[in-house]
Parts: C-alpha cells; sequence; structure tokens
C-alpha cells in the first residue's frame, strides 16, 4: 500500500481540535505514507495548524462543518440530526471511498449508530462490537470485545464477537488466537443460558480455538488472546480495572507526599510496579476499533490527550494496512454464513 488516509472527526471529544489537530500532525510524523482529512471548524482547525508551524500541510486537507454531534444527543437524534457534523461527514468520506478508515473522539452512540447507517454491517454480523487490545501478564495483549457498543447480546451476537476478535488478533499473533468467554466462573455449569449456549457454539466450530470460560480475575492473566462479552460486562469491567489502577497509584503518592525520604524509597521500590499499572491507563491502548462494518472506524476515548489520540490514528493505520474489514468478511463466509445452524 502506497499511501492511506484518515478521515478524523476533529470536533469530536472533550478538548476538541485542541487534541485532534496536535495528534494529526503527530500522526503524520509517524507515518510517512499518511494523509490525513479534518473535519471540523475551519477557523479553530486553522488555528491550531498555525500554533504548530503547520499553516500549509500538504498532507492535510480540511473540510469545513457547522456543526457537531454533543455528547449527551441520543443515537436515534444523531440519526435525524447528522447531516453537516463533522462526525457525519468523516464517516461519509469512508463510505465514499474517499478515505480508508475514520477516527472519532464522539459520542458513542452517536458513531455506532451514524456507522451502521453509512458504512452499513457486514454479511453475517448482526451488531458491530467495540474492540481494544489491553495489557497482560504475558508479552502478548488480549483483546477485549464488546466494551459498551451493545450492553445486551444473544449467543448468536456473542458468537459473531468471537469470529471478529479472532481475525484482528492473528493479526498480530504466529498461533491461532485463543478464545475464551467471560464468565462467573470456569466451570461449565456456570454462567447464564446465553453465555452456555455460546460456548456450545463456539465449541462445535473447528475455525475458533475456544478454550473455555475465564474469570474476570483473569482478564490481565494472559490466558486468553480474545475474552467475549456483551457490552455492559466489558464496559464495566474495563472502567472497574482503569479505576482500581488509578486507585493503587493515587494511595502510594499520597502515602509519600511531604516525605522526601519516602518518595525516593517508593520510587526505587516501586518502580516496575508503577510502570505495569500505567499500562492500564486508557491512554496507552486507546483506539476502540468498531468491528462488523464495511469500513473502518476507530473511537476514541474522549477525554484523550494528545498521544492517545494519536495512538488511536495509528490503530486505524494498522487496522487499513491488514484490510481488517475484508479478513474479517472472508472468515464469515467459512465460519458464519455456512453453518447448519
Amino acid at each position: 500500500m502506497t499511501g492511506l488516509t484518515v478521515a478524523l472527526d476533529a470536533m469530536g471529544g472533550d478538548f476538541g481540535p485542541h487534541v485532534t489537530v496536535p495528534a494529526a500532525v503527530q500522526a503524520l510524523l509517524q507515518y510517512p505514507e499518511l494523509k490525513i482529512i479534518l473535519y471540523g471548524d475551519q477557523s479553530a482547525i486553522t488555528s491550531q495548524l498555525s500554533l504548530l508551524n503547520q499553516p500549509s500541510n500538504p498532507r492535510i486537507t480540511i473540510i469545513h462543518s457547522e456543526q457537531t454531534i454533543a455528547n449527551d444527543t441520543r443515537p436515534s437524534q444523531a440519526l435525524r440530526r447528522s447531516q453537516g457534523t463533522s462526525m457525519r461527514m468523516a464517516l461519509d468520506s469512508v463510505a465514499e471511498g474517499n478515505a480508508d478508515a475514520c477516527v472519532s473522539a464522539g459520542n458513542t452512540g452517536a458513531l455506532m449508530a451514524l456507522s451502521r447507517y453509512t458504512l452499513k454491517q457486514l454479511p453475517g454480523i448482526e451488531r458491530p462490537a467495540l474492540v481494544t487490545a489491553i495489557p497482560t501478564h504475558s508479552k502478548h495483549k488480549t483483546w477485549l470485545l464488546d466494551l459498551g457498543a451493545n450492553v445486551s447480546c444473544d449467543a448468536d451476537t456473542l458468537f459473531q464477537f468471537a469470529v471478529m476478535g479472532s481475525v484482528l488478533a492473528e493479526q498480530c499473533l504466529a498461533s491461532k488466537p485463543r478464545v475464551a468467554l467471560l464468565n462467573i466462573g470456569e466451570e461449565e455449569i456456570k454462567g447464564n443460558d446465553l453465555v452456555k449456549r455460546c460456548a456450545e457454539m463456539l465449541s462445535s466450530s473447528p475455525d475458533i480455538h475456544y478454550i473455555g470460560y475465564i474469570e474476570g480475575d483473569q482478564l490481565y492473566a494472559g490466558k486468553a488472546d480474545v475474552i467475549v462479552c456483551d457490552g455492559f460486562v466489558g464496559n464495566v469491567s474495563l472502567k472497574t480495572s482503569e479505576g482500581v489502577a488509578n486507585l493503587f497509584i493515587n494511595s502510594i503518592k499520597q502515602a509519600v507526599t511531604g516525605n522526601p525520604i519516602k518518595r525516593l524509597v517508593a520510587k526505587w521500590l516501586f518502580r516496575d510496579l508503577f510502570v505495569s499499572l500505567k499500562q492500564l491507563n486508557p491512554d496507552q491502548y486507546n483506539g476502540a476499533s468498531l468491528l462488523g462494518l464495511r469500513g473502518i472506524v476507530v473511537k476514541s476515548h474522549g477525554s484523550a490527550d494528545i498521544p492517545a489520540f494519536a495512538n488511536a490514528i495509528g490503530e486505524a493505520v494498522h487496522e487499513i494496512k491488514r484490510q481488517i474489514p475484508t479478513k474479517i468478511s472472508d472468515r464469515l463466509e467459512e465460519v458464519l454464513l455456512e453453518r447448519p445452524y
């Protein structure tokens, strides 16, 4: 691939162009083949580019949009009133073939609804899923999905998540990804009916390396490469992990505040621990992919800083290079569309 283009919703997130524009410039430095289209308020965007000494970068295109989608806008309202917004225009550019991927830190529900409307799902996929890679005790990361796009799912949907997550993970692994279902216990008798039904489906699929159930305390153990759950469970699990990590770090910082000797000892004694805990900071793995669409959409968390949003752009670049939607579609033909049930 000689070149690639990413469309950015420059107005999305808590900070808008103050983060998205510098992050775009940072990504351009990291990926020489990358071009970026910035959708949003032209005055605000050009102002940021001038501050960065990038007033006329040939690899940046600005397309003005009059409106944005607020964080409290309901998905149904976003669908009706999306014309002319930076998010909708960025998604349309992917649908029309002018960009290879879209990145937004805006309203998650609106992004989900508009992505389904503009890009459509792949054949065999009922609902797209948000997925991200989380750190583990092992060298490899684990892909967790769904992270909140679908708060309730049936067994078929969870099965589709497993297929999509497996395809994404195998692009980074030398072996076939190990897939597990997040459950309240590892025993086969544990869990509700839909989880048990999905387990049966995964066990009978030769194309999925299903290893069984995994409990919440094993999320970061590295026992599975892909962990599947509904969006309610996934979102709560991820947010809880982030909160515990921040609690631990802040507790240690408070304990040594005002005492230089304690601070020096803590810095030496807990250095490796701080590094591990900081990996749970969402900035480190920012960029949740919306899998199952006919195009690439990456969701950044709304409070992302510049490096974090640049990470989200980087995730879009990697998925473009790996042609993730095409590979998911090919696998779906093998696993889903030819299933006898």
